[in-house]
């Protein structure tokens, strides 16, 4: 076990151990919903937050590796991968909510005429919280991250770290003010801890930026942060009124931290590493999307189905998590993978049909040139 190098990581295609940890917080968030209080110690609501730290370092890195390979990033064939990869199965689940409520004569007693323009246009935040499909408030801020972050770093901000990285900081102060003027609420820090791993991604791709987070590539590190992490996750409360209250902020931001450093010494092969990447964590993290969307229909199918798992405990926890990953198996090879390979053609389409024009137009560039 060791650290590796810059070169060592900027060849890695795939980083195993970030299954582990989508299998992990979508578990997470099960359990916290439906547990009962007993289990409201765990702070599911912050499995959200790991969600979010891992959405922008591994956004931002394959944005920052296209950039290095093609010379660019290309807006266009980015937000046609995101769209391929979010839109559908997010929409399915929403369709087969609409549906199930409606059957049920439900659709008007569960408010969602009221909140169905929220779902439909990613403006999910702003939505009456507590509703069905609630935990979809993550997909709205993930959706303004999508359209806003490529455009703003990789255009006004392109190339240089020292342009992006202040950048990156002064919209993470902006997150911080909109917090605690309360004007964003939840979704300040669900930004903040976006940006968090974007930071991440910008100083690992960077050599310089590299060599100072090096040491903490080496595998030993990465079970002292893993017990931070849990120890962070599971006294956010106590920890807050330590720094004299936050609004949870602190202790998040802590949180973001330690899943930054946990990402950083997982990239090598350890304990940590190997627990994170076992084939059960790895079937789940790929399917932790469609876990996460639909869990609420996996309870209602339980419920229904066997109507003493109708109180929250631990068993009606585990065994919605036990359905809705069933379920989410369905909507992974039946929706997500076909819909991103659809995505990649059309991309590859797209990419084709360019590649003639700017060969014909080539010549008179370099005659206007000469």
């Amino acid at each position: 076990m060791r650290t590796i190098s810059h070169a060592e990581y900027l060849e890695m295609r795939r980083f195993p151990a970030l299954d582990g940890m989508r299998a992990i917080a979508a578990v997470i968030v099960v359990i916290f919903h439906f547990a009962g209080p007993k289990w409201s110690w765990l702070n599911g609501w912050i499995g959200v937050h790991l969600f979010f730290v891992l959405s922008g370092f591994l956004i931002t890195t394959l944005a920052l590796r296209e950039e290095s390979r093609t010379g660019k990033l290309s807006i266009r064939d980015f937000y046609l991968r995101r769209a391929f990869r979010i839109l559908p199965v997010y929409y399915v689940v929403l369709l087969i909510i609409v549906a199930f409520l409606w059957l049920r004569g439900e659709f008007f007693g569960y408010h969602m005429q009221e909140q169905l323009p929220y779902y439909l246009t990613f403006t999910n935040e702003w939505a009456t919280p507590g509703r069905i499909y609630g935990q979809s408030w993550t997909l709205g801020v993930e959706q303004k991250f999508y359209l806003v972050w490529p455009a703003l770093m990789f255009t006004v901000g392109a190339f240089t770290l020292k342009r992006r990285l202040p950048m990156t900081i002064g919209l993470m102060a902006l997150a911080v003010v909109g917090h605690f003027s309360g004007v964003s609420g939840l979704s300040a820090a669900a930004y903040f801890m976006i940006l968090m791993g974007c930071v991440l991604a910008l100083v690992m791709h960077n050599p310089k930026g590299f060599a100072v987070i090096r040491p903490f590539t080496h595998p030993l590190a990465a079970l002292p942060v893993l017990v931070a992490a849990v120890v962070v996750q599971t006294n956010i409360a106590e920890i807050d009124d330590w720094f004299g209250g936050s609004g949870g902020l602190i202790p998040v931001a802590m949180y973001g931290i330690a899943i930054s450093l946990l990402v950083t010494s997982t990239l090598g092969r350890g304990p940590v590493q190997w627990l994170l990447s076992v084939r059960p964590m790895a079937f789940m993290g790929e399917r932790s999307y469609s876990l996460y969307l639909i869990q609420e229909i996996a309870c209602f199918a339980v419920i229904y189905t066997i109507p003493r798992f109708s109180t929250p405990r631990l068993a009606t926890a585990l065994l919605v998590t036990l359905v809705a990953l069933v379920m989410a198996d369905l909507l992974y090879r039946w929706v997500e993978l076909p819909m991103i390979e659809l995505g990649r053609r059309l991309t590859k389409r797209v990419q084709a049909r360019k590649a003639p024009a700017a060969a014909v137009r080539q010549p008179e560039l370099a005659t206007t040139s000469a």
